[in-house]
Parts: C-alpha cells; structure tokens; sequence
C-alpha cells in the first residue's frame, strides 16, 4: 500500500473531539443515581452523565460550528468515566445510552454529513473484562491464562501484594492483553472489523506502539479496509511516526509535533511553562525561524498525501487547555486557532476550547460543556467558526502545498496553493506592522491579491517579488487570496 490509500475524505475534514462523559446529556437516556453535578470540578472517579443522544440532539450546535468529524474518546462498557478501563468491547456504556443510543447517534451524524472515528484501547482492558474475571475466580484453572501476562495467583488485582501480572503503567486495574496468543489477536481484530461493519468511519487507536507487532497492526489494518476502504486509521503516537505511516499500518498520527510547534510560536512567552506540560513534553516559546525549522522538518516527515491526513489538534483530554496554557490570553489562542486551520493536515477541536473552557492537568482538562450561553467567550466562538468556514471555502486550505515564504521575529508567512487557487498566509505574534513579505517566486510581480481573512476591500499586489500594502495586526493572522 502506499499514501494513495489515505482516506479521500480526511483531507475536507474538521474533527471535534468528545469526552462522552462530559459533552452532552439527555433526558432520554436513564441515569444511575450519585452523579457529579454537571457544572462542579471534575473529579478522577465521578461521573457526569453524558450520553450518546445528548450528542445526537446537540447536532445543530457543531454543524453551526463547521465540523465535519466527530472523534470519541472510548465509548464502550467501563467502570471508569473516561473508559479507558473496557469490560465489554461489543456493547456501549449504558450510562452513554447503550448500542440503541449508539445507533440512534451515528444514523443522526451520518443524515447532516458528519463522520463518526472511535477511539480503540487494545493495549489494555478492565479488569472486569469476562476473560479476566475468570481467571480472578479460577486461577491457573481457567482456560483464559493465556490472554494475559500471568506471573503468579492468586492475581493480586485489588491488593493484598506486590502486582504479579503485565498491566499498563503498572496499574492493576489495566491488564495488558498478550497479542501473542491467536485468540487474543482474533477477539481484537474482530472487534475492530465488527465496528466498522457497524457504520463507524475510522478508528482512533490509544497506545499502539505498546503493541510493538507490526503484523498485528497490518491484519488490523486488512480487516479493517476490507471492510470500508475509506475508513481512517490514527494512531496515538506524541513523536514522528513515518514507520507507521507507510501505508500498511495507519493513515495518520495525532499531530502532537505540529500541537508543539504551534502552540509555541502562537502562545510565546505567555506560555504556562512553570506548572504545566503538554503531555510528556514542556512546551518552550518558539521565535519564527524555530517554528519554520519544525514545520518543514515535520513536512519532511511523511508523503503528502499523509500528511495532508494528520490529526492536526491544539489540546486533548491528555493535555491541558489551551487557553489555560497560554495563561488566559485569548487573542493569542485566536492565532492558534488561525493557524491550525490553514495549515495542513486535518484539524481537530477539543470540545469546548472554542467557548474558552478552563483547565489544567487531568482531570481539570476534562470540565463538562457548559450549555449556558453566558459561560461562553462568544467572540472566540465566532472566530472559530470562521476560520473553519474559512478553511471550508478554499480548497488550497485543505488540498494545496505549502511553502514557507519568511521566518523572521514573530511573522511567519507561507503559501497554500493548488490547481485553482494560491492563498498567502501571515502569522504575526509580533506588535501590528506593513506587510512586505518575498513570495519565492510563487507569484508573478504583477499579481493581485484579495484579502479573505480578515474581511476587507483593500487589495495587495506583488512588485518586484514581494508582496506589499496593507497592515496586520498585533498578534493576529491574515491571509489574500489571488484574483481571478
């Protein structure tokens, strides 16, 4: 296989991630009792109530937004609120509505054009998985001994010794699955390929790389698009990941390389470096030339077409929020935002980041959505809702290359162009200035710009190999688009 087997659709796409606990909850799905009250701090065990029709009914809200995707962190049975803990991988949570809510969801996605991607933990599972649970109850009796990394019993699974068994991180409540045993290997796949035939459109896979088995992620990937050649595959890997993407195991990677290049041109010395990292990482503001010298080393990384597929996100449920990071500084997320959706690859929103929801570390980044209107920065709101209509409208935006055109203090500039179009786009995180930027060659002097963002009837023009006229503003984005 080689990049040409990338999902078509991934290129237009703009995801929106979902922590189901914590979105959207509905009166339709019937809750337990001892729920968090929904606008209190979250906690690491409490649960929230969100639900699949929640989402359903929430619809309109992201359509409105411009999204095109939805990526869900896990949905299945669990006794943990982010479900990272699977017990049963063929059934969705009950709190979340079950497999008919699930059903009642994808259908209303798929009516408005929106994509539904999975997130598929297959490193590890729940202790109350039925195959581990037999072994708790049976020991080395049980016929099940070889799904897991067994080294003595009883299992010390809730205490009384030291663990004596393979389990993520060490946390007893994570056994880890042995991919080497064929049973195991065959209930995986399965549940990878019976998703698919279910309707979903791609999966998000949590720690592949502690499955390290190239063959394992190539039968997934056979099964998979077999299935549904179009479905998109990516993996969360935080580093360059080109082995991956060589077109036998996934299409695309979470794009923490491009989340740390950005985030620290965009968010400079505001950066919350002191308390808080970005992962495994600590972010460090980056002048102009650092963020162009990572950006084109990340293009080096993958085929195009790869490229143009990689989850291009600010924050996750494993991060802090961003506005959080950049110390409540708005203007300068604004340019974050900017900036993810006209470079390439395919962006993804945190839920929630876009009305400027607070929080640091886990389990602070996992707030629930607040619904009231008044919470909300509706100014950040409607500027990200128009750098996705702005990323939506011109196809160079989604499809074309990229060329850098100037690196120098806090303005970076780059070209977007494809068959039908070339776009000139400036990032300043410097004090308001003249535009002057060199365009490489890439448009001939002569040529007339219209500006797209921000809106204005003030065109530009390229004289002698510049292009020139017109101001940006301090810390803000702007781009032009050529006439004709």
């Amino acid at each position: 296989m080689t990049a040409s087997f990338v999902p078509d659709w991934v290129q237009d796409a703009v995801f929106y991630q979902i922590f189901p606990d914590r979105f959207a909850t509905s009166a339709r799905v019937p809750k337990p009792a001892h729920l968090e009250p929904w606008d209190s701090p979250p906690t690491v065990y409490g649960f929230k109530g969100g639900d699949l029709l929640g989402v359903a009914e929430r619809l309109d809200y992201l359509s409105d937004l411009g999204v095109t995707a939805i990526y869900f962190t896990p949905i299945f049975a669990s006794a943990a609120n982010h479900r990272y803990h699977t017990y049963d991988y063929h059934q969705v949570d009950p709190i979340l509505g079950g497999n008919t809510a699930f059903r009642e969801m994808l259908d209303a996605c798929h009516d408005r054009g929106i994509r539904v991607v999975l997130d598929g933990v297959f490193n590890h599972a729940s202790r109350g998985l039925f195959q581990f649970h037999h072994i708790l109850e049976n020991g080395p009796a049980s016929p099940y001994v070889d799904w897991f990394h067994i080294n003595g019993y009883p299992l010390h699974a809730y205490g009384g010794g030291r663990i004596n068994y393979g389990a993520w991180w060490n946390l007893p409540a994570l056994p880890k699955f042995n991919t080497d045993t064929p049973a195991v290997r065959e209930y995986l796949l399965g549940v990878g390929e019976h998703w698919v035939r279910q309707g979903i459109d791609g999966w998000r896979l949590d720690v592949p790389m502690e499955i390290d088995d190239e063959a394992f992620w190539q039968a997934f990937r056979r099964r998979v698009k077999t299935v549904n050649a179009e479905a998109y595959i990516v993996g969360e890997i935080w580093d360059p990941a080109p082995d991956w993407l060589r077109g036998d195991r996934f299409d695309a990677v979470m794009n923490y390389v491009f989340s740390r290049a950005c985030l620290g041109f965009c968010g400079g010395d505001t950066l919350n470096t002191h308390r808080m990292r970005h992962g495994p990482y600590r972010l460090t503001p980056l002048g102009a030339q650092a963020l162009s010298n990572r950006i084109d080393a990340m293009l080096d990384l993958y085929d195009w077409p790869v490229m143009l597929a990689q989850l291009n996100l600010l924050g996750s449920h494993d991060t802090p929020r961003t506005v959080t990071l950049f110390n409540g500084d708005t203007t300068r997320l604004k340019l974050a935002f900017f900036y993810q959706m006209t470079a390439p690859g395919a962006p993804c929103i945190y839920y929630g980041d876009e009305v400027g929801l607070t929080g640091g570390g886990d389990p602070a980044c996992r707030k629930a959505m607040p619904w009231d209107e008044s919470q909300w920065d509706a100014g950040l709101r409607d500027h990200v809702r128009r750098c996705v209509a702005l990323r939506h409208r011109h196809p160079a935006l989604r499809r074309g290359d990229y060329t850098r055109l100037y690196a120098r203090r806090g303005v970076y500039a780059f070209a977007r162009r494809c068959e039908d179009e070339t776009l000139v786009v400036v990032l300043n995180n410097d004090e308001a200035g003249e535009i002057n930027i060199p365009l490489r060659g890439c448009l001939p002097n002569g040529t007339v710009l219209r500006p797209v963002w921000p809106a204005s009837d003030e065109v530009v023009m390229v004289e002698r190999g510049r292009l020139h006229g017109g101001r940006i503003a301090a810390r803000s984005g702007a781009a032009w688009s050529v006439i004709g």
